[in-house]
């Protein structure tokens, strides 16, 4: 465990995942060009990057499901041979339908990838290490949204639509060769224990991880954490910035790579965090929450035009959201045996991703009823209205609110639920200082 090759496993795995999310978030930027090519309302539009994330979250837990069965390798290598095909269908697409055939390409081959990295990083290491591994993987793939946001950018307003997903589909085809030359599930010395013996086994596995109240912790904070940030920046950020804000493409694209920058500079803290306390793991996945709806309510109450080192704030919190995320897949691991690892994962990736397509289908529906409205009063028609901004992002107080809810809950049964068998105890606060002092003064 954790020699060279673990080391050299980690990275390829941690790149294929970075490609995945270059493919995931190629529509980011391309939102405009897309209005342009395919034409249609804010909520045709909204659907290319909907039906992908409907597609990734329905399919996590039958992936997880098919790891536990297989192995992570097999379902790396369908996953990024599915988003090569998906981005050239896309490069080519003559009409929003095809666009969206391709979209669900990606979704599909990107629902394989994160789970499996996840998988395999547990599988090569062990002990402390691995939530830090995890945050430090999660921060590796989010350069992809870099990589999306800049060059990808750039390539799509200097030689147009078919050359830019075309160059995102190659970067693709290097990480599927890497991983078939160089990646491998576990270490060749390591005992057989981690895949289901038939169907039935992994079907039974799954279903012993969903009733698992560490499993649903995991859920919902995933389900809170990381979707604000994700419909920032797959769909709704852009148009935003561009038309709500009056920013040039050039400044929304650049800006969107706060994002990611956060999440280099707080996915390490919070593996950290996690690692030394993972008591108060919970609490760290609120306050996160908590900043992301403060930041939130001051971008939209603030009056006329919030200035750009507000946005650029705003995007900070958010980028913390995503490290925050994978916090959940902790929980996952600790609460859940190897063997049925990869069902848990799947079981908590759903959460954001439900969350995420939920909520920009919503704005996009109220981006539209609000400019019908605005039309029907005789005002001149205006669908991304800086006002209707305003009014259609306030709906993820809703989806997160009730997101809250259910972790609290899930927080309170995994607290009192639990045997110690399971995993370890997740106590309130006085009661983890209590047997501290305890330990100190035996």
């Amino acid at each position: 465990m954790n020699s060279s090759r673990s080391w050299l496993v980690f990275f390829l795995g941690s790149f294929a995942y970075l490609s995945a999310v270059l493919q995931r978030t190629s529509m980011g930027i391309a939102g405009v060009a897309a209005s342009e090519r395919f034409g249609g309302s804010a909520a045709v539009l909204s659907s290319l990057a909907v039906v992908q994330l409907i597609v990734y979250a329905a399919m996590q837990i039958p992936v997880g499901v098919l790891i536990d069965r297989y192995g992570p390798r097999v379902l790396m290598i369908t996953g990024t041979a599915l988003m090569v095909v998906g981005q050239i269908a896309l490069a080519f697409a003559p009409s929003i339908a095809v666009a969206v055939i391709g979209r669900i390409l990606v979704g599909a081959g990107d629902a394989m990838m994160f789970i499996s990295v996840i998988r395999l990083i547990s599988s090569w290491f062990s002990g402390r290490i691995v939530p830090q591994l995890s945050q430090w993987m999660g921060n590796i793939g989010q350069l992809g949204q870099v990589l999306s946001a800049i060059p990808l950018a750039w390539v799509l307003s200097q030689w147009g639509w078919t050359p830019a997903f075309l160059s995102a589909a190659s970067v693709a085809v290097v990480a599927l060769i890497a991983v078939i030359v160089a990646v491998r599930d576990r270490p060749a010395d390591s005992p057989d224990h981690a895949r289901a013996s038939s169907w039935n086994a992994a079907i039974a596995q799954l279903r012993h991880s969903f009733k698992r109240p560490g499993t649903q912790l995991g859920f919902w904070s995933h389900y809170v954490t990381q979707s604000s940030g994700t419909v920032f920046s797959l769909l709704w950020g852009f148009p935003f910035m561009v038309f709500g804000l009056g920013y040039e493409p050039h400044l929304a694209a650049a800006m969107l790579t706060i994002l990611v920058g956060a999440g280099l500079v707080f996915g390490p803290i919070l593996g950290l965090l996690s690692a030394r306390h993972p008591l108060r793991r919970s609490n760290i996945v609120l306050g996160i929450v908590t900043a992301i709806g403060i930041a939130w309510a001051v971008v939209l109450l603030w009056p006329g035009t919030p200035p750009i080192w507000l946005i650029a704030l705003l995007l900070v919190v958010l980028g913390a959201g995503g490290p925050g995320s994978l916090i959940g897949f902790d929980f996952a691991r600790t609460f859940n045996p190897q063997r049925s690892l990869g069902a848990a994962n799947g079981v908590v990736n759903v959460g954001g991703f439900t969350a995420s397509f939920v909520t920009m289908y919503l704005i996009g529906l109220l981006l539209d009823l609000l400019n019908g409205w605005r039309v029907a009063h005789g005002e001149e028609s205006n669908l991304y209205a800086l006002d209707s901004f305003r009014i259609a992002f306030a709906v993820q107080y809703l989806v997160i609110g009730v997101g809250v809810v259910f972790l609290l809950r899930a927080r309170r049964r995994t607290r009192k639920g639990l045997s110690r068998d399971e995993g370890i105890e997740v106590a309130p606060i006085w009661v983890a200082l209590s047997r501290r002092w305890r330990r100190r003064k035996a």
